[in-house]
């Protein structure tokens, strides 16, 4: 039975494909991209928040705060996020490096916590724009139709409903991989901003750390 519904799904995908037409395929690789950078980031913030990660942080400012660097060390030592690996470069900037040092920390590290953010936002807006160029497209092709039988009435309406079909189709699509795609790169970038905050306030705990000292 599940072979047989793997096999339907198979047929309806290689039917929407074809009479889709060539945007299909731009379409196809761009919803398995989408699909493909959305997990890797859920996946990411998912271990980077994971639950009790509020407290650890808590715990880690407050050594640092306190310029307890042994401790703040041995809470990160077995935590490989980028929140431990910010601690551990601020715990090894040398001493009177100020804010700078602490800004490149953040800095260095942006790149892994908004990684993929921009071709997320890129297929949200180009689906949408290949679906409408397969809309055009498949109109073109209805109207070349209606024209060839200008002389007469045209004897298969199945070859007005092909093109009218490929601008369905394409324009569904289209709009199904935004959409899909809107919600991983809305919690993405929440998630990239919740982190920089948290950055920033581990950067203020070393800081004051390292005046009191």
């Amino acid at each position: 039975m599940i072979r047989g519904m793997a096999g339907d799904a198979l047929q309806t995908t290689g039917d929407l494909l074809q009479r889709g037409g060539w945007v299909m395929w731009p379409l196809l690789a761009l919803s398995l991209v989408a699909v493909a950078l959305s997990v890797e980031r859920l996946i990411f913030w998912a271990l980077t928040h994971r639950p009790g990660r509020r407290r650890w942080l808590a715990a880690v400012a407050d050594r640092l705060r306190a310029g307890d660097h042994p401790g703040a060390r041995a809470l990160i030592a077995k935590d490989g996020s980028v929140y431990a690996r910010a601690a551990a470069s601020l715990l090894d900037r040398p001493a009177g490096a100020g804010d700078a040092a602490a800004v490149e920390v953040i800095e260095a590290l942006r790149p892994e916590i908004e990684r993929f953010s921009i071709a997320l936002s890129t297929i949200i807006t180009a689906a949408p724009l290949l679906g409408i160029l397969g809309t055009v497209l498949g109109i073109i092709d209805s109207f070349g139709v209606l024209g060839a039988g200008a002389g007469g009435p045209v004897t298969d309406p199945a070859l007005v409903a092909d093109g009218i079909a490929m601008a369905l189709i394409t324009t569904a699509f289209g709009l199904v991989i935004s959409a899909f795609t809107l919600f991983p790169h809305a919690m993405a970038r929440a998630s990239a901003s919740r982190c920089l905050s948290r950055l920033e306030a581990l950067a203020a705990a070393a800081e004051q750390g390292r005046a009191a000292a």
